[in-house]
């Protein structure tokens, strides 16, 4: 079974996860914070994965010690239950529409973490989430997991729809990277490890 449950206290927030690749009829998110918690459920949703989350932070400082540390906790989850990564496709890109906006991921699970971010939002705050932070969220998943990850908004208007389109591909590009191949026999690399 390719899972993970990963627990994270910190001075300002505490993080129980657990992530079922294999499990996708698994999604229950409480971030407290309710644009975070409607991503994180597009992406549960695209990507196919089981996704448990439930976050306390400071959220009377703002949403990002909270948004930045369920994306270092979910990064954590994906590497430890990709494991070795024998079988899997490594690589995954979508493009996904959303009404007029038009995202863009492409990921490698390579085991070399790197983040290229190319969006703005024209609004800053979308309920309490700073629509900063989708940044910060991204960069502490690829981090975290080890994930090569590019992420670009190619045009849009509506910030909801940009930001939306970017967490629906990046769970649909996901589950490309993670889907075992039976062609592939031990680690989809050269280097014989990933």
């Amino acid at each position: 079974m390719r899972t993970a449950k990963i627990e994270r206290k910190t001075a300002e927030t505490s993080i129980k996860m657990e992530v079922y690749l294999d499990q996708p009829e698994k999604c229950e998110i409480n971030t407290g914070v309710g644009f975070l918690d409607h991503m994180l459920t597009l992406f549960a949703r695209h990507s196919r994965i089981g996704f448990v989350c439930e976050a306390i932070g400071d959220l009377d400082v703002d949403s990002h010690h909270t948004a930045e540390d369920v994306g270092i906790v979910l990064g954590q989850c994906l590497k430890e239950a990709l494991g070795d990564k024998a079988g899997i496709n490594r690589y995954g890109s979508e493009y996904v529409p959303m009404d007029e906006s038009l995202g863009f991921v492409a990921l490698d699970l390579s085991g070399r973490s790197y983040l290229v971010f190319d969006a703005s939002f024209d609004n800053p705050k979308l309920g309490d989430f700073d629509t900063e932070l989708v940044e910060e969220f991204f960069q502490a998943v690829a981090f975290n997991a080890a994930m090569n990850l590019h992420c670009r908004v190619l045009y849009g208007k509506n910030t909801h729809h940009k930001i939306e389109a970017l967490f629906k591909a990046f769970g649909r590009a996901l589950r490309q990277a993670i889907t075992v191949n039976p062609d592939i026999q031990g680690v989809n690399s050269t280097k014989g490890v990933l």
